[in-house]
């Protein structure tokens, strides 16, 4: 099996891929963390509102079912 040796990329190129997954990847972290927060938000609209009709969410019940799921 004969291998071809590929050309190597410089240190500069090396250093812009690398910078570039970086910034890509902290674009998509900060759009997760904004997802999270406005699921957040809806589960606490929802926990208020079910507690204005009486019924008491806890802190536990909604970490049992977040592990259940």
């Amino acid at each position: 099996m004969v291998q071809e040796q590929q050309p190597a990329t410089s240190k500069d190129e090396q250093i812009g891929y690398h910078k570039g997954a970086i910034s890509t990847l902290l674009a998509e972290r900060n759009e997760l963390v904004r997802i999270v927060q406005i699921t957040e938000s809806f589960i606490n609209a929802h926990v208020a509102e079910l507690e204005k009709l009486g019924v008491k969410i806890s802190r536990e019940d909604q970490k049992f079912n977040e592990v259940k799921k």
